[in-house]
């Protein structure tokens, strides 16, 4: 498969995903109350303070 091909193909595939998470997001935070999506994103903070920052590889030229 060509390299165009298949970059043209993730692409689409990338589209697809956030159009999907963006109509999942609109219908799910509707109904949800200002405790609610608070206490989500204390959750989502305290999980990026948990996990341990990745180790960034520098290839010397």
């Amino acid at each position: 498969m060509h390299a165009d091909i298949h970059l043209h193909l993730h692409q689409l595939h990338a589209a697809e995903l956030h159009r999907e998470a963006a109509a999942h997001r609109a219908t799910h935070l509707t109904g949800t109350t200002l405790r609610t999506q608070l206490g989500w994103k204390l959750v989502e903070l305290g999980l990026r303070l948990a996990t341990p920052a990745h180790r960034q590889v520098t290839l010397a030229a």
